[in-house]
């Protein structure tokens, strides 16, 4: 017994070998078990991060959506009321208004003032923007300094919050 206790180092070695031997299909087994799950996690939480990251996209999105929505809920309203507001404009310029249809001209712009609309801003000789402007005829300009300006404002543009809901019709210069 004694001679097996008093093993040499190469024998330790030897032995040690062995043992790691029969133990390394059992490692080599757990590490890939480890390794597999590590890239099932890894793989979960890049799933887990692109869906956190579309949904913040979509409440976003929808949120956006909702204060349109609510901004421009009356705009079919207030685009049908554009004519009747541009009957008043024509009578007021005229002097054809009484008192009383001048009262009801003021508070109806007032409404449609504290509901969002305003006009545009557009003056004669001011620069012709398709952005803002819908050109409704050419007339030859009177000088050189009109050419591709507005001349006339046949009907005035409205913008109800941030959006144009009709353009200004106007007659520019050529």
């Amino acid at each position: 017994m004694a001679e097996k206790d008093m093993n040499t180092p190469e024998q330790e070695v030897m032995e040690e070998q062995e043992k790691s031997m029969e133990e390394q299909p059992e490692n080599n087994a757990e590490n890939d078990k480890i390794r597999e799950l590590q890239e099932q996690l890894e793989e979960s939480r890049n799933k887990f991060l692109y869906l956190f990251s579309d949904f913040e996209n979509f409440k976003r999105h929808a949120a956006k959506e909702r204060m349109e929505l609510i901004q421009t809920a009356g705009r079919d309203i207030l685009s049908a009321l554009l004519p009747v507001l541009d009957d008043f404009d024509r009578a007021d310029k005229n002097d054809a208004l009484t008192e009383g249809t001048a009262l009801i001209h003021q508070k109806i712009v007032n409404t449609l003032k504290s509901k969002g609309l305003t006009v545009l801003e557009t003056k004669p000789g001011d620069e012709f923007d398709a952005d803002f402007h819908e050109a409704v005829a050419e007339i030859p300009a009177a000088s050189d300094e009109l050419k591709g300006r507005i001349v006339d404002i046949l009907e005035p543009g409205y913008t109800l919050g941030e959006r144009i809901i009709r353009f200004a019709k106007v007659v520019v210069g050529k």
